[in-house]
């Protein structure tokens, strides 16, 4: 026999050809949580039970979090991951005081930081893993409604078991997902709200020193420190927005959440499959798991919704573009070339975007960031700050993908809240609101 862990044995044999999972779902499942051999072949079997114990353990909903959890840290150590040092919490801390200090003089949002924190990849994944959940789980529920009506209506009568099963085999894929996605992104992120999207806990402005210096390290000609400040004053610039407009956190999980929810699983061919399933045979259930369930496509409600959704996170991540660049014009020399190398970053569609748009099915559009940045720097220099911020008032005064098309001509003929007085503009936006023409406080014709 050889002596190389999962090498081959005394027969020649492949060390592909001793995995018996090999072209089954399991195979990803196993591959993930790490219980095949060093030459791809049989696994170790104790590990592999004990991960398949947690992976299919009873648990609320359609996936096992504490497995997931388990998992994205596991993925995320196979980098180093040293614990954070008080003299990094500290740093993090400096840059975030001093960032909204910065950010008083650009807008008239508060400060929406109520803690700082610097985190290492493990706590990235646990104080995030909540707004996770809500993200995520919308999307397994639906593959595994999918999974039950893919199942012939008489086959469905008589294999409850069955469908039992599917589901918490689809939930441990999905779990299995989930947590190597989670463990890649940690390996990523530079900050709680990194991606557009409140991923932490509300108020806490959190940093990844780790990633932090990893990135800098991309910029032999920008010091550490300014590398730090900038990406403090895009995190609490995304707090303050987040903090001044109570709806805008809501909306956008919630948005992503029913995104998911919605999500059309095409299972033509698994139908045929089923009608045809062996319930006796392992081999069979195995291969009706496989093929193209978890790829889903957009019905033409959802393209229209996903559309809308796109447009608000650019709007969000424009709006923080606009005002770091203003808060850093006269101050930080090297922050036209951080500006750039941020939109780069994003535009390349890096680990993170991919990763996300794998976990949730979303994927922002890179183009739009710039526009959406371009627009409220746009709106400030005509109107003031005070303009461009009152826009986020409510989501039915925001911008639309048109006018991300044109954004010099965003209200390009509006007229300045300048010119009115407290009382028209406030009834001119109510009258808006109500679904009103503007002019005189009645509803449209």
């Amino acid at each position: 026999m050889s002596d190389t862990p999962g090498g081959p044995g005394s027969s020649g044999q492949d060390p592909d050809d001793s995995n018996p999972f090999k072209g089954t779902p399991f195979e990803q499942i196993f591959s993930q949580i790490g219980g095949f051999g060093a030459g791809g072949g049989m696994p170790d079997l104790n590990a592999l039970m004990a991960q398949m114990q947690s992976l299919f353990a009873p648990h609320d909903g359609p996936v096992n979090w504490d497995t997931v959890q388990d998992l994205a840290r596991r993925a995320a150590a196979q980098e180093p991951d040293p614990a954070i040092s008080p003299a990094q919490s500290g740093a993090v801390a400096d840059a975030v005081r001093l960032a909204d200090h910065w950010l008083d003089t650009t807008t008239e949002f508060p400060s929406g930081v109520t803690t700082t924190a610097a985190w290492s990849r493990a706590e990235w994944i646990v104080e995030t893993i909540d707004v996770w959940k809500v993200l995520v789980e919308p999307i397994a529920g639906s593959a595994t409604q999918a999974l039950g009506q893919a199942m012939p209506e008489e086959m469905r009568q008589l294999a409850g078991p069955l469908i039992a099963m599917l589901g918490k085999a689809s939930g441990a894929m999905v779990a299995s997902q989930v947590g190597s996605g989670l463990g890649a992104l940690a390996g990523d992120v530079l900050s709680a709200s990194d991606i557009g999207l409140p991923l932490g806990p509300i108020g806490k402005a959190a940093l990844l020193p780790t990633n932090v210096a990893a990135f800098a390290e991309e910029l032999p000609d920008v010091t550490t420190d300014d590398v730090l400040l900038y990406l403090a004053l895009r995190e609490a610039a995304h707090q303050r927005l987040f903090a001044g407009v109570p709806w805008l956190r809501d909306h956008l999980i919630s948005a992503v959440a029913e995104y998911g929810a919605g999500m059309d699983f095409d299972t033509s061919g698994m139908e045929e499959k089923m009608r045809d399933l062996d319930l006796a045979n392992p081999a069979a259930m195995q291969d009706a798991l496989s093929g193209g369930l978890f790829d889903p496509e957009p019905s033409p409600a959802q393209k229209a919704a996903l559309e809308k959704l796109e447009v608000t996170l650019a709007l969000v991540e424009g709006w923080v573009d606009e005002v770091v660049s203003q808060a850093t014009a006269d101050r930080m020399p090297a922050a036209a070339k951080l500006q750039e190398t941020v939109r780069r970053r994003r535009a390349a569609g890096g680990p993170a975007e991919q990763t996300f748009a794998t976990l949730v099915g979303l994927e922002l559009r890179p183009r739009r960031l710039r526009d959406a940045s371009t627009l409220w720097g746009s709106l400030r220099t005509r109107q003031g700050a005070e303009a461009r911020d009152g826009v986020w008032m409510s989501p039915h005064l925001l911008p639309t993908a048109a006018d991300l098309d044109d954004p010099l001509g965003f209200r390009e003929d509006s007229t300045a809240p300048g010119e009115m007085s407290a009382e028209e503009f406030d009834a001119g936006l109510r009258d808006l609101l109500d679904g009103g023409d503007g002019t005189d406080g009645r509803p449209s014709e």
